[in-house]
């Protein structure tokens, strides 16, 4: 008996965890726009950290659902489709920052992009120039650079030639303890192509299979290398 009880144990140990497809895609409901817990716990850290150095860590985007991804996307489609463009060719331009619904990594309550309102700055403020040079958010680069991973945050998408997909952020970091699991579960648990088609966003019923494997390939998995498991 108490062996049939820890081969039983065993297997149930052994079986994968049930992963929530509405969770990774964010589905799921989240009103308050929440990150997760822990990442709270060491984004709070960090920030309180910077400001000892006058630097103030501010969120401009954490969580993103579903909804509001899908939002971003309808409205680039149409922008681009008014231009003339075909399906594939508008998919092109729409992936050189922004991500197709589903896919997004602020979907998993991991990813935030920053910026530094102690900084003088105007206009749009998630620009590579404004990161370097003389602009307004050099500091908090130089200081995150010297101190994100003290606290488990990395920077997502790398100026690195060998690196595919998004262009440059230096604003998107990621709290690596917990994206790494969700990176891992999402290519693990999802059938790309049948989740986008089966969903409601604009011009995805005519982009080509080849470019939304691609997308996979290229944007999905061309991250810093430090976040993969």
């Amino acid at each position: 008996m108490m062996r049939s009880c820890g081969i039983l144990l065993l297997l149930l140990l052994g079986q994968p965890q049930k992963i929530d497809l509405e969770k990774l895609t964010g589905q799921s409901p989240n009103p308050e726009n929440l990150l997760e817990k822990e990442v709270q716990t060491a984004f709070d850290l960090m920030k309180k950290e910077a400001a000892k150095d006058g630097i103030q860590i501010s969120v401009v985007s954490g969580y993103r659902s579903f909804k509001r991804q899908t939002q971003i996307w309808n409205r680039k489609y149409k922008k681009y489709e008014s231009q003339g463009l075909e399906p594939d060719a508008i998919f092109d331009k729409i992936v050189e920052y922004s991500t197709v619904p589903g896919t997004s990594r602020h979907h998993w309550g991991t990813d935030i992009d920053i910026i530094d309102t102690n900084a003088s700055y105007s206009g749009d403020v998630l620009v590579p120039s404004k990161f370097h040079g003389t602009g307004p958010f050099c500091k908090l680069k130089d200081w995150m650079e010297q101190h994100a991973s003290n606290y488990d945050f990395e920077l997502v998408y790398t100026m690195n030639d060998n690196r595919t997909g998004f262009k440059y952020e230096p604003w998107h970091y990621s709290y690596v303890p917990l994206s790494r699991k969700r990176y891992n579960n999402y290519l693990q648990n999802i059938d790309l192509l049948s989740f986008l088609r089966s969903e409601n966003i604009m011009g995805m019923d005519k982009i080509s299979d080849q470019r939304i494997e691609r997308y996979l390939e290229e944007h999905i998995k061309g991250i810093n290398p430090i976040l993969k498991p």
